[in-house]
This record gives C-alpha cells, sequence and structure tokens, in this order.
C-alpha cells in the first residue's frame, strides 16, 4: 500500500491553553512495498505519525492517504475497520497487550475481531507462529508463563495473523539484549521481503535504519528534518549533529579510517566482509608500492 503525507498537520487539545502542535506541515511519500525507517528523539513527532497510518488519529489539517483510504480533518472514512486490518502496528513492549488464556487464543484474538473465519484464523496460526519462533506446543500455555522475549513474539504474531499489508514496528526491539534485537529485527526483515509488506520501522537506532531500510525520514520538533537514501543521509555528520543524532557505527570507523590513513572508503551500503576486503586490498596495495 502506497501512503502519503501531505502538509499534514497534528495539533492535541486544540482551542484549548494546553494546545500543542506534534507534527506541522509534514508531507512525504511511501511506495508500496518499501521499508522506512523514521527516526527522532522524544517529542520529534515519531508517535503521532503512527497513529495516523490506522486511523487513530487524523490530521488537524492537511491529508493522509494509504491505499485507498482518505483520511482529513473532517472527511469520513467508510470502512475505518477494514483500514485497521490492513495496517498492523506493533507498539512498544506489545507483550504488555496479553490478556488471554492461552497463547492461541491470543494470537487468534486479532483476526476474530475482523470476522475471519475459525478455520482460515487456525491456518494463520499454524503458517504464522514457526515464523515468529512459536513452537507448537506453546500454543495451549498461558502466555504468562513464557519468557519475555517467547511473550513478545506471541503479541507479534498476533498482529500478523490479521495479515496487514502495512507493518508498522514502533522501537520493537526496546528492552532484548542484543542478541534478541538481532533476531527479532531479523525476522522483521525476512518477512518484509517474503511477503511484499510496506514496513516502517520506529526507532533510535541507527544501525537498524542503516541495515535494513532503504529509505529514512528524520523527524525534529514535529517536522521533516531530513529524508532520502541510508548512504546519503547518514554521511551527513554535522547535519545529524545538530539534532543530537549520531551517524552509525560502520560509518564512523570508515570515517576513521580515512583521517589515519588517508584513503576514502564511500559507503554504499556494504556488509562488513565487504568493507574487510576493500581495506585488505588498499592495505596489500599499500605494502606492495
Amino acid at each position: 500500500m502506497d501512503i502519503t503525507f501531505k502538509n499534514v498537520n497534528y495539533i492535541y487539545q486544540q482551542g484549548t491553553p494546553f494546545e500543542h502542535k506534534a507534527i506541522e506541515d509534514l508531507s512525504f511519500d511511501i511506495p508500496s512495498g518499501s521499508f522506512v525507517a523514521i527516526i527522532g528523539h522524544t517529542g520529534s513527532g515519531k508517535s503521532t505519525l503512527i497513529q495516523h497510518l490506522n486511523g487513530l488519529v487524523r490530521p488537524s489539517s492537511g491529508d493522509v492517504t494509504i491505499g485507498d483510504f482518505y483520511l482529513t480533518k473532517d472527511a469520513k472514512v467508510k470502512n475505518m475497520k477494514e483500514l485497521r486490518s490492513r495496517v498492523g502496528v506493533v507498539f512498544q513492549y506489545p507483550e504488555h497487550q496479553l490478556f488471554e488464556e492461552t497463547v492461541e487464543k491470543d494470537i487468534a484474538f486479532g483476526p476474530e475481531n475482523f470476522d475471519v473465519p475459525k478455520d482460515e484464523i487456525q491456518k494463520r496460526i499454524r503458517e504464522i507462529t514457526p515464523d515468529v519462533g512459536i513452537p507448537e506446543e506453546l500454543l495451549k500455555r498461558s502466555p504468562f508463563e513464557l519468557s519475555g522475549g517467547q511473550m513478545r513474539r506471541v503479541a507479534i504474531a498476533g498482529v500478523l495473523a490479521i495479515k496487514p499489508e502495512v507493518l508498522v514496528l514502533d522501537e520493537p526491539t526496546a528492552g532484548l539484549d542484543p542478541r534478541g534485537q538481532k533476531e527479532m529485527m531479523n525476522m522483521f526483515y525476512e518477512m518484509h521481503s517474503r511477503q511484499g509488506l510496506t514496513t516502517i520501522l520506529v526507532t533510535h537506532s541507527m544501525e537498524d535504519a542503516v541495515k535494513y531500510a532503504d529509505h529514512v525520514i528524520i523527524l525534529n520538533n514535529g517536522t521533516k528534518y531530513m529524508e532520502g537514501k541510508p548512504e546519503e543521509v547518514f554521511i551527513q555528520k554535522k547535519a545529524l549533529e545538530k539534532v543530537q543524532l549520531e551517524v552509525p557505527d560502520i560509518v564512523q570507523f570508515l570515517n576513521a579510517f580515512e583521517e589515519k590513513f588517508g584513503k576514502r572508503i564511500p559507503y554504499r551500503r556494504q556488509s562488513i566482509e565487504e568493507i574487510a576486503s576493500e581495506i585488505q586490498q588498499f592495505l596489500e596495495g599499500a605494502e606492495s608500492s
């Protein structure tokens, strides 16, 4: 699903003494099937932005288009339920939203609310649980008997069971150890690639953004500060520092290498192995000369 924001403003408690503009004149396009990272510090407008994506809030002014759905301040969406069945949101600490007696019932809760037939729900559960790393023997257990990581996977399975076309990930690795973070992000990326999802990752992690996203939007004080391909955005050290963001570790390494050896290796989103190969070739060439 294509997503477009056009001159979107959102004001909390508009017309009161507590009025606060959370988003200001925000415009961007997200093509269907892309993986976009939205980055910014607390208060930058990230959470408000993603609440527009499934109609939890509507613009105070401007237009939001999500596939065939058109959201404005006054326009009534004919089928909000359908929109929410096509946009799945994994909020921070989704395991806090678990409540059913068994893992199976918790995963089934979302599609049941969207009137998916029972036999189709069971089919989806069988398809999804291996993808998120939930063994079949856990389905009849209480989700509250599981580890924190397993509980998160159950909650994510519940979102995926509605078969969304757009997957919104709000800091999905918060609270996980480094290994768990890597496993979780690899899982999401594999699903994105295999299912052709439009994936929107809201994150503080520059490393995740540079590794997985094909487009980056940086917010600052409710406005769009920078936008572009990761390899174009993340080399702009001074611009990032102005909004208290650092370049990813891999870019910092290449900068340090250039300072020490006088050799510039342009960042092209190479893997660590590819960068190591380029460095090896340079060093071997320097030795032979």
